[in-house]
């Protein structure tokens, strides 16, 4: 009797332990699903971002996600299903093939995967790569190179190089001349006509209808001729992909971009006439950027004009200061009007005349910086290149020189940059972007728009023991 009390009391105790036991195990697997889920969780979301552009990072050190993949369609749907494929890979247990192959202890799947919220490079205009950039360049002792800079545009703003209309200037001269008149003279077949004033200005005048780089270059035909259908890229792009709620956060996490730290690395990856680049489809990548002309002669053309300007600006200043060279444009100017009896040209006559000088000092200024020499923003008599007879020959009074002081063609770019409007600024160096990606294998169909770099995803997961959690995770490069 006592034998088979003992064997009800083991069974009765048998079932509470088996009962504890059992309790431990599936709070062991719920401990298990929920801490394999966060893993699970945080491998598929940093694995999405292992697979940023490569060439991307290779080209111009930015890390982003394409979510065209490679293809012509980007769309965060196919993240998503790479996302679910990363995490569905990691929530079964592998088949080993030994003793302890069997059931899966948790039996975890996949349940709903959506991303939330992501930030697009172009976001912003442009404000989330530019966010990268700038931390890219945070290394680099920029100090100097800025202050050189900011420096450079402070001496050309201080004096009104970059607004001073010349065309204008020059015009009220010329319409006083026109006012005036010239005397006329009787014709053989008894008509009247002016008597030419033989203003040594006018053939200058008339070259400036030539186009620059035709009077500058000594070989135009060796300008890159490379042409491009703008409405491809991003600035002409109308159907933009755009970012979701992150945005702004993607921004702030590195701090505002600084426009002028962007500038130096637009230098850093991008080329222009005299440093070309291979990897580039526009040979002039600065000039595009500031010109935004679909050719490289158009590009480089523009920037030739703006360069022309500037330095007509400062050299007309200069002449007005110099007492030499305003004398010999005053004789000049007065043996001319002196032959025609008409004293009240000489002053218009004697302006003209200085006004196509500097032009002609300017030509050669810029075929200078072009050939790789410098030229000063704010010249000396001893940087003066050209004489009043040059006049005579425009073409023919230009001549090489990659030497000089003051600022090269690079510097001048610097300062132009960093006039021009940054979203303009921005746009088109990402169309600079897109071109030279589109170049590679695999990716011609490119575009930044379909690129992220942070984004937010919801997760679910279920398990065939009736268990199911949710999770709302944010990674992204920062």
């Amino acid at each position: 009797m006592r034998r088979g009390y003992i064997t009800v009391f083991l069974s009765l105790s048998l079932t509470l332990i088996l009962s504890l036991v059992f309790t431990v195990i599936e709070g062991a697997r719920i401990s298990a699903i929920r801490m394999k889920f966060e893993c699970v969780t945080d491998i598929g979301m940093n694995s999405v971002l292992a697979e940023y552009h490569r060439e991307l990072l290779n080209q111009y050190d930015l890390l982003f996600v394409d979510t065209s993949y490679g293809g012509s369609r980007p769309d965060v749907a196919n993240t998503e299903a790479h996302l679910r494929g990363f995490a569905q890979k990691n929530c079964r247990a592998g088949n080993k093939g030994g003793m302890f192959d069997g059931r899966d202890f948790l039996a975890m799947d996949m349940g709903l995967v959506e991303i939330l919220e992501y930030s697009i490079a172009t976001d912003d205009n442009g404000a989330v790569l530019k966010r990268q950039a700038t931390d890219y360049m945070a290394d680099y002792p920029l100090g100097a190179v800025l202050d050189k800079i900011s420096a450079n545009v402070s001496l050309l703003q201080g004096a009104g190089i970059d607004t001073k209309d010349m065309d204008a200037w020059r015009g009220q001269y010329e319409s006083e001349i026109e006012a005036i008149g010239l005397p006329e003279k009787e014709t053989e077949d008894g008509g009247m006509e002016e008597v030419p004033l033989n203003n040594p200005a006018d053939p200058v005048n008339a070259t400036r209808s030539s186009g620059v780089l035709n009077l500058v270059l000594e070989n135009p035909s060796a300008v890159s001729a490379v042409k491009v259908d703008l409405g491809d890229y991003i600035s002409h792009r109308s159907n933009r992909m755009r970012g979701k709620g992150l945005c702004e956060e993607a921004v702030e996490a590195g701090g505002a971009p600084n426009e002028l730290v962007f500038q130096t690395y637009l230098f850093e990856k991008c080329g222009h006439y005299g440093a070309e680049m291979d990897k580039s489809l526009l040979k002039y990548q600065m000039e595009y950027i500031l010109a935004g002309k679909d050719t490289d002669w158009q590009n480089l053309e523009e920037v030739a004009k703006k360069l022309l300007l500037w330095r007509e600006a400062s050299n007309m200043m200069y002449l007005l200061s110099d007492g030499a060279k305003m004398a010999e444009a005053q004789a000049l100017a007065t043996a001319l009007t002196a032959v025609m009896l008409m004293p009240a040209l000489e002053e218009p006559v004697k302006y003209t005349i200085l006004f196509a000088w500097a032009y002609v000092e300017s030509l050669q200024d810029v075929k200078t910086l072009l050939g790789g020499g410098r030229v000063p923003i704010f010249k000396t008599t001893a940087d003066w290149k050209t004489g009043i007879n040059c006049l005579k020959n425009v073409r023919g009074s230009l001549n090489e020189d990659s030497g000089g002081n003051g600022l090269n063609y690079r510097e001048y770019l610097q300062i132009m940059v960093f006039l021009q409007d940054t979203g303009t600024r921005t746009e088109r160096a990402m169309d600079i972007m897109e071109m030279d990606i589109r170049r590679t294998p695999g990716n011609g169909r490119f575009r930044l728009d379909g690129c992220f770099d942070a984004y937010q995803a919801h997760v679910e997961v279920t398990s065939c023991f009736g268990y199911s959690y949710e999770m709302t995770r944010r990674y992204g490069y920062y």
